[in-house]
C-alpha cells in the first residue's frame, strides 16, 4: 500500500510541476482533450496504463 501512496504522490507532484512551469499550454491540452471523442480519450488511457504497468514491471522485475 506504501508503493501506491508514493506512486500516487509522485505522479500529483509530477502534474502540479507541469502546471506550475506550463500553465497555458497545459490549459490548451485540457481544452483539446475535452474536445476528443470518447474512444479516442479511452484507447489513450489505456495506452498510458499499459505503458505505465510495463515501466513498473521492467522496475520492479
Amino acid at each position: 500500500m506504501s508503493d501506491f501512496l508514493t506512486a500516487l504522490g509522485l505522479a500529483i507532484a509530477i502534474e502540479g510541476a507541469l502546471y506550475s512551469a506550463f500553465p497555458g499550454p497545459m490549459r490548451r491540452a485540457l481544452a483539446a482533450a475535452s474536445r476528443m471523442p470518447d474512444p479516442s480519450l479511452r484507447l489513450g488511457g489505456l495506452a498510458a496504463l499499459a505503458i505505465g504497468v510495463f515501466v513498473v514491471w521492467l522496475v520492479r522485475g
